[in-house]
């Protein structure tokens, strides 16, 4: 393999770029040429692509979002554009893939091998912590910091005036986010849509507060909670509790921003030493993955469509904490 090529796809996630330049300098080390796609499918459908050096991949090790941009491309869909893809990679002489990015990206990644055989490695870039085959994926590590940083500061407000806050972070099918920064920021209740939840159960455990004297309460909730998001929740509990002072705060996306920390940036580089590694050793259709602190390959299939569980002796946990 004398070239390849790296991109970044699907929403950022801080890490991405310690990731693209682990790509880049493995391949120099072993000799390959790299170039980068630059906002994702999109970029490749439009030849939209970058040579990389060392040198163009020095000091964003520590820089949130992606150098080579990203964006959305629904047509990717199409086998037409697919075909449009490929042949642009070809005439650049690419002769392998490194996709950085979440579900979409694997899935736009497996078709094109499918279709058209160019071998092909994911890298799970995202802050949801949502892809089956490794215990962690680059930004999650820094979304929880961000999120738990946020949640700090609300507890001093709503200490101060005795509130209850609803904080509603990211997770729109995964509840790992919420349950991370949960338990770190000593929430009272977290709501997450791998665990059953109820708005009666929500109002006992405010009840249940106040007959412990706690003035002030925090939820957490993941975007993705079946019975609603923070907003409609909160509602529900002023209706039953309208004696409460509540209050909502959406952290959004700036949990996908800032520096990434020094864990998703060792990560970010395993993974990326370990995806130019596995192509070279004539691995494709596979994501790189970390478990148990091993390198790990696992299928696009089973990286897509297998669900990761979330470890519901976490739930316990806030139980125990805050009886």
């Amino acid at each position: 393999m004398k070239k390849i090529a790296v991109f970044t796809s699907g929403g950022d996630a801080p890490g991405m770029n310690a990731c693209v330049r682990a790509v880049v300098r493995t391949a120099i080390y072993h000799g390959i040429e790299v170039i980068g796609v630059r906002r994702g499918y999109k970029g490749m459908v439009d030849a939209d692509f970058v040579p990389m050096t060392s040198h163009s991949v020095s000091n964003i090790i520590g820089q949130g979002g992606t150098i080579l941009k990203s964006a959305r491309f629904d047509e990717f869909r199409d086998i037409e554009w697919r075909k449009k893809a490929y042949d642009n990679l070809i005439a650049e002489g690419v002769e392998g893939l490194i996709a950085i990015g979440g579900n979409g990206t694997f899935t736009g990644a497996k078709l094109l091998m499918e279709n058209f055989g160019i071998p092909t490695i994911g890298c799970p870039g995202t802050i949801d912590n949502d892809l089956f085959g490794t215990d962690y994926t680059i930004g999650f590590d820094t979304a929880v910091n961000t999120a738990l940083d946020a949640i700090d500061k609300i507890r001093d407000t709503a200490a101060s005036h005795d509130r209850v806050f609803f904080v509603e972070v990211m997770g729109r099918d995964a509840g790992f986010i919420a349950m991370q920064s949960g338990i770190a920021g000593g929430a009272e209740d977290i709501l997450v849509p791998e665990i059953p939840d109820s708005i009666d159960e929500v109002i006992e455990n405010l009840k249940k507060g106040g007959e412990n004297e706690k003035p002030s309460h925090i939820v957490v909730v993941a975007e993705g909670e079946e019975i609603g998001n923070a907003t409609f929740i909160a509602q529900k509990a002023k209706e039953a509790m309208p004696n409460l002072d509540i209050r909502v705060s959406n952290l959004g996306h700036i949990q996908r921003g800032g520096a990434p920390s020094a864990l998703d940036r060792i990560l970010a580089s395993r993974m990326g030493i370990a995806a130019v590694e596995g192509l070279i050793a004539g691995k494709s259709n596979v994501m790189s993955g970390i478990i148990n602190d091993q390198v790990t390959y696992t299928s696009f299939d089973d990286a897509i469509n297998k669900k990761k569980p979330l470890d519901v002796e976490l739930n316990k946990m806030v139980e125990i904490l805050n009886s």
